[in-house]
Order: structure tokens, then sequence, then C-alpha cells
């Protein structure tokens, strides 16, 4: 038997189920804030956003919750940006490596730079993702996460080809990050915290204003700040081993506050789109297997939740009444579904990744971030 949750586009009376969960994420998450007004305009932008008129690639903001259908309460979120950029430059530090000689001192030397990049017209980008705790268990997190490339997947004219994820960066015992006490603080008012809330509801111009706009070198920060570029939170780590997964790749940019991680692929590469297939419903029915899927109904009522189904002959699907009930389906109704296997590869929690079994399931992941 299968858990009884499911995943949908968040609806305006998800309000107050969505602040308890954004009130429960320890350090927060920029792209999920607890106040009321700012979820309610999240809450908006993505209705908006599910508009069957749109055709091409916009800022679209994508926001869907995990539901447990026994309570109605909302436990879960993952989001996807269609482009990022847009009316908001997006920001992030670029880190070159750079060549330093002077043959007369037979000086030759390589150092790593930080250079401010701003993209105005960026690629898409998987966001918002956070489970409650207490629900990180019956491969819900993969649920969350994997979900959003079906989407992908049965609407790519909506998103870019390029993909990318931030994760948050590292923080330290007492939740501070290294790299914003070093750097970030003094050129900012704000506390992180703060200028992180900010950035993520879409007011940049603090930003844009009072950045330093020079290379910054990283020998001359301190070396807890060197040590944390580009390394991942560890409530990121999960998340992080899902991404690694699916086929996206370290890149040479991090983030501009905490110098999380940012991670890229091209969106037909990832695994779950490229895995996946679509069929329509022709029986439902009981099922005798009980191997995992990941199954969603094609439409922009989007729904997916876990289920058995079995391929026809003809090319078909027959699903469970439970499965049909949970995504609201009958014959005839058109579906996308993955395999999910009961132990997959594990990529490690550094970059570059490796190989491990059953990833445990992804917490918060803060930032703009995934």
């Amino acid at each position: 038997m299968f858990p009884d949750f499911i995943l949908r586009p968040v609806e305006e009376a998800d309000l107050l189920s969505l602040k308890r969960l954004a009130e429960s994420i320890k350090g927060g998450m920029t792209s999920l804030p607890p106040q009321a007004d700012a979820l309610e305009e999240r809450i908006y932008y993505s209705q908006r956003s599910f508009d069957h008129r749109i055709r091409t690639v916009g800022g679209d903001h994508y926001l869907f919750v995990l539901e447990d259908r026994r309570t109605g309460e909302v436990v879960g979120t993952a989001g996807i940006i269609a482009r990022v950029g847009g009316f908001d430059p997006f920001y992030t530090y670029e880190v070159r490596r750079e060549r330093f000689i002077h043959a007369p001192l037979k000086i030759d030397k390589e150092m790593e730079v930080l250079h401010l990049k701003l993209d105005h017209k960026g690629p898409s980008e998987v966001c918002s993702l956070c489970l409650r705790p207490d629900y990180r268990k019956a491969g819900l997190g993969q649920l969350l996460s994997l979900s959003r490339f079906l989407f992908m997947a049965c609407f790519p004219q909506r998103f870019d080809e390029r993909v990318i994820a931030e994760l948050r960066g590292f923080a330290n015992e007492a939740g501070l990050s290294p790299f914003w006490e070093a750097l970030g603080r003094h050129f900012f008012h704000q506390t992180f915290a703060e200028a992180d809330f900010l950035s993520g509801i879409g007011q940049k111009d603090f930003i844009r204003d009072l950045i330093p706009r020079y290379p910054i070198y990283k020998a001359m920060l301190p070396p807890d700040a060197q040590a944390v570029i580009g390394r991942v939170h560890r409530d990121a780590e999960p998340a992080l081993r899902i991404l690694l997964n699916q086929g996206f790749q370290p890149s040479h940019e991090v983030d501009i506050f905490d110098a999380g991680p940012l991670l890229r692929a091209q969106r037909s590469d990832i695994k779950a789109v490229r895995d996946a297939r679509a069929a329509i419903v022709s029986e439902i029915r009981r099922l005798p297997s009980a191997e995992p899927h990941l199954i969603a109904h094609v439409s922009l009522s989007f729904r997916a939740c876990l289920g058995a189904v079995d391929l026809m002959d003809d090319g078909t699907l027959a699903i469970t009444a439970e499965t049909a009930a949970r995504l609201r389906v009958q014959p005839g109704s058109r579906l996308i579904y993955l395999r999910l296997p009961k132990t997959e590869q594990r990529a490690r929690t550094e970059l570059p990744a490796s190989t491990s079994s059953n990833p445990p399931e992804p917490s918060s992941v803060s930032g703009n971030q995934l």
C-alpha cells in the first residue's frame, strides 16, 4: 500500500497550512517566507503561472504542495521558476582560476577569483523544496523533488532547456554563514536572513547598489570563508544527492550571500525527464505489483502520487482505484509515469559526486533555493 499523499498546485485555501510549514523551517527559506502577505503573493503568482494560454518561457513561478490526504495538511513544497533573471537580475559569483606570472622572480601561480555575474535571461530553476521532518520517509522526498521534472516533461515549451538548482550554503554550529560574515555583512546593513529574504521576494535593488563590483580574491578571505565556497548546508545534502543522481553537475558559480553551490543540467538530459513515459489509462483495477512508480496526470491541473502501474500489451496503463482517486483520473486520461527503483545509486554530498544507496529524504533547502 502506498502512502496517501498527493502533490498538486498550491491553492488559496492552503495559506494557513503553508504558513505553518514556512514557520517550521529552521533558518527560513527565501522562496517560502513565513509572512502571510508574501505567501499570498506566492500563491497568486503560482496560480497565474498555470494559465493554459502560456506557450513560451517567461518568469512564471510554479509552486506545488504535498498534501497529506488524511488530514488535508500541507507537509511539503516544491517549485519551478520558468526563467530566472527577467525583470529581477539573477546574481551569482563565478569562480575562475586565474594565472599570475612574473618570470624574473620565477613566480607562476594560480588563484581562484570570484567575479560578480548578472543574468537577465537565465535558465529555469528548481526551487522551494522542503519537507517536514516527520514526513521524511516512504519516498515522499522523491515524490516532491522528481514530480517537478515530470511537469517539465509534460510542458517543455514553458521551460528553458537549461535548468539550475541553487543549494543552501554551509553554516557553522552557531548557524552563521562564514562566507557572509567575511564578505556580505561589510556591504549590507541587513542581517544575512533579512538580505536573503528581500532577495527571495524580488526586492533586489539593494544588491545592485551595494554589492562590490570588483573581483574578490579567494586568498584574501579568512580561511573559514574560503573553505565553504561551493559547500552545501548539512540540511541540503539529501536534496543534493537526488539532483546529482538526476544528472545535475556542479558549476563554477556560487550564491552571492552564503557561497552555496549552483548545479546545472540540460532539461532533456535530466534522468526523470528522459526516462518518464506517457500512456492512456485503459483499466482501473487491483494490481498485484507493488513496484513503486511516480505517476502524474498530464494536465495543467497537475497531480502526482506514488503508486503501481501495469503496462498493457497495447501500450495503455492499468492503475488502481486508489491512484485514480488521488489523481482524479478515469479511463481515457493521459498519465506520465516513472519507475522508482527500491534501491538506487546515491551521489556523495561533496562535489563532485560518488555512489551509495537509498538516498534520505530531502529537508528544506534554503536560499533561492532548492
